[in-house]
């Protein structure tokens, strides 16, 4: 018996690829051959067992294929050809209504990939959903299989590395920095953490800026408006970084006192996971799958409303109580997502279907 994972596309530093590895990883420590196999590859990403899919051996019926599915593509409906017990692993599909008004190439994808996601609810042999949040999705689609709820392994030891020093030293200036890590993307509302840190900036704190850490390629026509609604309410001190190193993004959270977060949909959000391990105090509007990675970690808002979130982030800035709290509480949920306890936890489903 083999394990192989399958994706359409291994990106470099991204949440599904880091995951990927790590569970390749996973496996191979608990002994068995495993392999991934994708139709394309981040040329930085250099592994002996990922190989273009091209290259994947027949499969035999004892195999067992993981396949992760987070975008569109024909690979959706090729995976249920495969002889051998397939496992989905689902990441998530942004809903299409998000990218239309921007990218409507972008918002058929999504498209593509719900329709992919329902085709396949009868024809895997088990799933293993991000967050509850998804596992609840799946249930809506259809799906009827046993479906466990297995969070993304993050290799949080990367995060010890060296942060880039020149970025950390400008950041180090006397400003508080408000942090929101995240491809520049209409689901992840950037234009709400803006209109927040304008009433904060405002009414508490001139001598703060806000760092939009992530890339807009793909999302130029949102970034334009966010960029024109900046100048239009004279907005100061918001930096767009784009796509940056993991260095930089380093930098980043060690200089950021609040992380702020906006977004309207999100299958896990891997960057509140980096935020507890940084100590930066996490103020996340409750959307989607946003409380089942926070649990009751974290200041959780129930509506958008910039004044309040602005006097949200006052309190977290000026109370030190309060924000030795958030912290602590944040310590002890991170605890859940160490590498080991959800490694341990996915050896433990895959033994459970592989005995089933």
């Amino acid at each position: 018996m083999k394990i192989y994972q399958i994706v359409t596309t291994l990106g470099y530093g991204d949440a599904v690829g880091n995951n990927i590895i790590a569970l390749m990883d996973a496996l191979k420590r608990a002994g068995y051959q495993t392999k991934v196999f994708a139709e394309t590859i981040d040329c930085r990403i250099e592994f002996e067992d990922i190989e273009d899919i091209n290259t994947m051996p027949e499969v035999e019926e004892d195999d067992i294929i993981l396949y992760h599915l987070a975008t569109g593509t024909e690979l959706n409906f090729r995976v249920a050809e495969y002889p051998c017990k397939r496992v989905l692993i689902y990441h998530n599909i942004t809903p299409p209504h998000f990218f239309q008004k921007y990218n409507m190439q972008a918002a058929k994808n999504c498209e593509w990939g719900l329709k992919g996601t329902k085709f396949l609810a009868d024809k895997v042999d088990y799933g293993l959903a991000d967050s509850f949040f998804n596992k609840e999705e799946l249930i809506q689609m259809g799906y009827q299989c046993k479906l466990d709820v297995q969070p993304i392994l993050v290799k949080l030891d990367d995060y010890a590395k060296t942060p880039n020093s020149r970025i950390q030293q400008q950041m180090n200036d006397g400003y508080e920095n408000i942090l929101f890590v995240g491809r520049i993307a209409p689901n992840k509302k950037q234009e709400d953490v803006i209109a927040a840190f304008a009433m904060y900036k405002r009414y508490y704190n001139p001598n703060s800026r806000l760092i939009l850490a992530g890339s807009y390629r793909g999302m130029e026509k949102y970034y334009i408006c966010l960029k024109n609604y900046i100048a239009c309410n004279q907005i100061e001190d918001v930096i767009f970084t784009g796509h940056i190193r993991f260095d930089e993004i380093l930098a980043y959270y060690h200089s950021a006192h609040i992380f702020l977060c906006m977004s309207e949909h999100e299958g896990f959000c891997v960057p509140l996971i980096e935020s507890m391990y940084f100590d930066v105090p996490i103020i996340a509007y409750n959307s989607t799958a946003i409380a089942d990675t926070l649990n009751s970690a974290g200041i959780l808002l129930e509506k958008k409303e910039p004044v309040e979130t602005a006097a949200w982030m006052n309190c977290v800035s000026k109370n030190h109580s309060l924000r030795d709290v958030i912290i602590n509480n944040q310590r002890e949920r991170l605890r859940f997502f160490s590498e080991e306890k959800i490694r341990d936890s996915f050896i433990t489903y895959m033994k459970e279907f592989i005995g089933g």
